[in-house]
């Protein structure tokens, strides 16, 4: 065979994609966690004779490991409790209904409603969503125990075991989370220096925005349940914010094309150790003497961090939150619940979910489909509409469910039921957590079997439960893909090229922030980290679209050059800052507004598109010499992107 014809022949890279491995670490603790919360259970209730109710506390266990993502623990109280709530009130509607088809169809289809208009809330609010339809699907589909409060009572407590497990090194390690997070964003600016000049730091850059989203989500959301300023995480918090003025330095480093002397990343590396270890004391950097404006931005920078970092504690009064304290919880509740109802897209996701549970859900009552609630059950996981391509995960779910099939068909030809369950689910329970960091096929691969061996113990079919559950997770992708994706061909320019634009106006905001005047430096700041943060969530929903066939697939490949410009226009902003800020000459009025008037036709330009990008170059003339001659450049540069084209006079992406 050729090589054209192997060509040929190969997958689509949109396809594959979607199915390869992520390079991610395997978190121990959490495999730990995962085979001792879903195999104890088992055990005691074999022990005490209700093998039933072992399986419904090992089925809520279950829930928990998947919701057991947080690194800090107060997070995973959230992460971990509020969705075992949800899934309480899911199961307990679902067993309600359990005998009754056509009140089971209108009660799963209003949760699935509700499950996906809440899951735009937030992380902790799509686990609770995902966790009430699951359970709602799960108590419409088997039997339950008696009395109705036993079910979510079990299903609670397993949840509960997973927190308790989650939670066994806070007073060991009660701050070790939270300053691992700041010491991973001082390694990826190291890194990111590391870059600087070279053909990697754009990807760099990503990471270091990545990591500190996290660190300043993880600190402040601590900080806001703290009624008084915990000196621990102020201290923390200076060192994050002390941070902020390296990652400002980088762009200004990076144009200068040439790599900066091995010292600099070096010395960030050194702070980041001192981070983690809490190691204080005089330190005074070993750093080569700065010769020009951007050279000398970045030596006060480290400088300047090297003294928060090492230094004396920090005066609480000084530290500023750079980003802005959370508002009060009313507030937080209120607002949110405001724009989850007045939101078209939380609207959309929801009437989408619920359109296709009740489908699955009335096909179910209407062909005979043995222990049918499978099908429902699949949809559940291939529709949750935050978690990505419907498409891809589609296909991931039927090829893991095979997979998975294999393996459970294994364990349910081979292994007799009763004492030997439990070591098998010990060492199935390892491979969710192992297997879902490497993608949504394998999760369902490493979920499938731990699932059907519950699920025998509930319902004792044995292996006849395997072709039954082949059969039902077909019928769901096929439901998933024709009622939830092909019915719904929702404009995907409106969805990201809108979002992309409303980033091209936050970045005309910061640019009449960073160079005009009375603007002060936290209120740059918070500008430019809300402008990183919300071209990352664009670029994450760009590179979900690239996993969509085409030709959404296509017209994502098309418009990301146009991404990558936005970022760069983010950059050249504040290297032209930081150069302002160290010597170089400000640049005049009219200069600025003359960018941030091309910035604010552009983001139009992009509103306007509904075809690939096509164009004529658009003019943005100024001073050579100036300090906005970069960023005039890459403005111009994006603006090239994404014109009209000048012979067919149609609209661009």
């Amino acid at each position: 065979m050729t090589v054209k014809e192997r060509v040929r022949l190969a997958p689509p890279a949109w396809l594959v994609s979607g199915l390869r491995p992520q390079p991610t670490p395997v978190n121990r603790a959490a495999v730990a966690r995962a085979s001792v919360a879903l195999s104890a259970p088992l055990a005691v209730g074999f022990a005490v004779g209700r093998p039933v109710y072992g399986a419904l506390v090992s089925m809520g266990a279950l829930s928990g490991v998947i919701g057991d993502t947080a690194d800090a623990y107060r997070m995973r109280i959230f992460n971990i409790a509020v969705p075992q709530l949800f899934g309480a009130v899911g199961v307990t509607l679902g067993t309600l209904v359990y005998d009754d088809a056509l009140l089971a169809v209108a009660v799963l289809t209003c949760v699935a409603l509700v499950s996906g208009m809440i899951s735009s809330i937030g992380a902790v609010a799509s686990v609770s969503g995902l966790l009430l339809l699951l359970n709602a699907v799960v108590g419409a589909g088997l039997p339950m125990p008696s009395p109705w409060w036993t079910a979510p009572l079990l299903l609670g407590l397993g949840g509960l075991l997973v927190l308790a497990l989650a939670l066994l090194g806070w007073p060991l390690r009660g701050g070790a989370p939270e300053r691992s997070a700041v010491a991973r964003a001082y390694r990826a600016v190291a890194d990111l220096l590391e870059a600087a000049g070279g053909g990697a730091y754009d990807e760099r850059r990503q990471a270091v925005t990545q990591a500190l989203d996290d660190s300043y989500d993880l600190i402040l959301a601590r900080r806001a349940r703290d009624h008084g300023r915990n000196p621990t995480l102020v201290r923390l918090l200076a060192q994050l914010n002390a941070l902020i003025p390296v990652v400002e330095a980088a762009p200004a480093a990076h144009q200068r094309g040439r790599p900066l002397p091995a010292a600099i990343p070096a010395e960030v590396r050194t702070l980041a150790d001192a981070v983690e270890r809490g190691r204080t004391g005089p330190h005074e950097p070993d750093l080569p003497p700065p010769a020009t404006p951007t050279e000398r931005a970045v030596d006060h920078a480290l400088r300047h961090a090297a003294t928060v970092v090492l230094g004396t504690d920090p005066d609480p009064d000084n530290v500023d939150d750079r980003l802005g304290r959370p508002a009060a919880l009313g507030i937080r509740v209120r607002r949110t619940a405001r724009d989850v109802l007045f939101s078209e897209a939380s609207w959309r996701y929801g009437l989408r979910l619920a359109l296709c549970i009740g489908l699955a859900q009335a096909l179910v009552s209407i062909v005979e489909l043995d222990r049918s609630y499978w099908v429902a059950l699949t949809v559940t996981f291939v529709l949750k509409p935050d978690f990505g391509s419907v498409f891809s995960r589609a296909v991931g779910r039927g090829l893991g469910t095979v997979a998975g099939l294999v393996v459970a068909a294994a364990v349910l030809s081979e292994v007799p039921r009763g004492w030997w369950d439990v070591p098998v689910m010990f060492v199935l329970g390892a491979l969710i957590p192992a297997f879902s960091a490497k993608g949504y096929a394998f999760q369902t691969a490493a979920i499938t079997p731990v699932i059907l061996l519950l699920s025998d113990l509930l319902s004792r079919q044995g292996i006849g439960l395997v072709r039954a559950r082949l059969v039902d997770s077909l019928i769901g992708c096929a439901i998933a893909l024709v009622a939830g994706y092909l019915l719904w061909p929702e404009s995907w320019h409106s969805r990201i090229g809108d979002r992309l634009a409303d980033s091209v106006d936050q970045a005309a905001g910061y640019v009449r922030l960073a160079f005009g005047a009375g603007a002060d430096q936290g209120e740059r700041v918070r500008s430019r980290r809300r402008l990183y943060r919300d071209l990352s969530a664009v670029r994450s929903e760009f590179q979900r679209a690239l996993t969509e066939p085409p030709p959404t697939g296509t017209r994502a490949a098309a418009w990301w050059p146009l991404v990558v410009a936005v970022e760069r226009i983010a950059d050249a902003t504040t290297a032209a800052r930081v150069r302002v800020d160290h010597g170089a000459a400000p640049p005049a009025p009219g200069e600025v507004d003359d960018v941030v008037r091309h910035l604010r036709e552009l983001a139009e330009d992009i509103r306007s598109r509904d075809e690939q990008p096509t164009g004529v170059r658009a003019e943005l003339e100024g001073d050579e010499k100036s300090v906005l001659e970069p960023l005039r450049q890459e403005v111009t540069a994006a603006r090239t992107i994404a014109s009209p084209s000048p012979v067919s006079g149609a609209p661009g992406p």
